[in-house]
């Protein structure tokens, strides 16, 4: 029609973001096709074909695999990214990271070891 986009159907995941808000809890993983953003609180492993965004106010405790991630809050466990892994100045990680490029913020937290680039994608 006429002053309308066209929709494209083949892929239903294209722009979703799924949110966890603040004061929601969830214990168990957590698997998503679309963008996550977290600002409650996870226990359990977080798995996303996008990207994930950990509020100030979110925790994990669990491992985070992703295609993208950009922390503000906490993780207790491992992360591995398959692009960019964008630690923020509120931002604390206690385990182990591996990723192709790393950007950690002044004022940031990292406790564990870390694997980049080529080598990251190894495992």
């Amino acid at each position: 029609m006429l002053g309308q986009k066209e929709k494209n159907d083949s892929n239903p995941s294209t722009g979703a973001i799924n949110v966890i808000g603040e004061g929601s809890e969830i214990k168990g993983d957590l698997t998503s096709n679309g963008d996550l953003r977290i600002d409650g609180k996870i226990e359990g492993n977080v798995n996303t074909s996008g990207k994930c965004v950990l509020g100030a106010s979110g925790k994990i405790t669990g491992d985070i695999k992703a295609k993208n991630a950009d922390i503000s809050g906490k993780v207790d466990g491992h992360i591995y990214i398959q692009e960019l892994l964008l630690i923020k100045s509120s931002g604390v990680v206690n385990g182990d990271i591996k990723t192709q490029r790393l950007v950690l913020e002044n004022g940031s937290k990292f406790n564990g070891a870390c694997t980049m680039g080529s080598a990251s994608t190894k495992t």
